[in-house]
């Protein structure tokens, strides 16, 4: 039996389609079956959901097929009406580092509640949201995405660097992000409460966030985190991990991930360097001296924030364009 030429709506689907939508296109229910039989053209991804081709599916057409498996039948999938690609799927699309790709979350309208499969996990809402396309995937906002992600993760950890690194990304505004956690109800939660406070404080990192843990347990001041430092004249100078802007004295968190390339550590040295021309005093630790030494660390600072009052080189850097939030207090 020849099957009818296949629309182009499914290659917009990046060659994916629903059973539903084969049948409506006039290809009857045997053609589909043998087509996808072991060693056939097509592949069965996902109950009632086909990959139209025979080489193996991308990370993006496994987080469509997820989108199509929990759409309406009827509905235009692509539209983000009735389903779209949220929590860890949807981070991952994104680029955020250590987003788990499987299962997908897939918001659907309640009380719709698709059976969840072992890859794709249906999450009815009464609180639809605003949709995007992201890489012709229908998707939450990074926002609500990131506190999907947050309401099923089990791992605190886990849970502090990713919507760190959602923040860190330019995805969404910490403060944005604190609303969307509340409205959730998830700032119950003390692992999400935590994380959602350290972002608000200015911390990107979970390296920052153990080094805030070693400060609030000192009497040193509290600095500004990731601060944007300015020259007199407004040429932007560096913006260090914490900076205490009435003792000119800065910590900069180096990890070998990112700094410790040829070109990086060339780019470190030169920032150091002009912090210093500046007269800013620098320390500088790893991710792993903040984890296992501290105190160490916590020393360096104290002895450097002592000696502001005799410098002979005042510091000459202005801190603006950086606001602490505070944390409100109703959750």
């Amino acid at each position: 039996m020849i099957t009818p030429k296949l629309p182009p709506r499914f290659r917009r689907q990046l060659n994916l389609a629903t059973r539903h939508q084969l049948t409506a296109s006039g290809v009857p229910d045997g053609t589909v079956t043998s087509r996808t039989r072991p060693g056939g053209p097509w592949q069965r991804l996902l109950p009632r959901v086909y990959l139209l081709q025979t080489g193996p599916p991308d990370h993006r057409q496994r987080a469509l097929a997820a989108v199509l498996y929990a759409a309406e039948p009827a509905a235009d999938p692509l539209s983000g009406a009735t389903a779209a690609l949220t929590g860890g799927a949807a981070l991952a699309l994104l680029g955020i580092r250590d987003a788990p790709w499987t299962p997908a979350d897939v918001l659907v309208r309640a009380p719709r509640k698709p059976a969840a499969t072992a890859e794709v996990r249906p999450v009815p809402t009464t609180r639809w949201p605003q949709t995007i396309t992201v890489a012709g995937i229908p998707s939450t906002r990074p926002v609500r995405a990131a506190a999907d992600f947050a309401s099923r993760a089990t791992d605190p950890d886990r849970v502090r660097a990713i919507l760190a690194h959602v923040v860190q990304s330019g995805w969404c505004h910490p403060q944005d992000l604190y609303v969307e956690l509340r409205t959730a109800r998830l700032l119950r939660r003390p692992a999400i409460r935590a994380a959602a406070a350290e972002l608000v404080a200015g911390i990107r990192s979970p390296a920052e966030a153990r080094a805030r843990d070693a400060l609030t347990a000192t009497d040193l001041p509290t600095p500004l985190w990731n601060a944007r430092l300015y020259t007199p004249d407004g040429a932007f100078l560096a913006s260090p991990d914490a900076y205490w802007p009435d003792e000119g004295v800065a910590l900069e968190i180096d990890s070998a991930e990112y700094h410790y390339t040829r070109d990086a550590w060339q780019a470190t040295l030169r920032r150091r360097l002009r912090l210093e021309a500046h007269g800013i005093l620098v320390v500088s630790a790893t991710p792993s001296m903040i984890r296992d030494t501290p105190d160490e660390v916590t020393r360096a600072l104290r002895a450097l924030l002592t000696l502001t009052s005799t410098r002979a080189i005042p510091p000459r850097a202005v801190a603006r364009g950086h606001q602490q939030l505070e944390l409100p207090l109703r959750c």
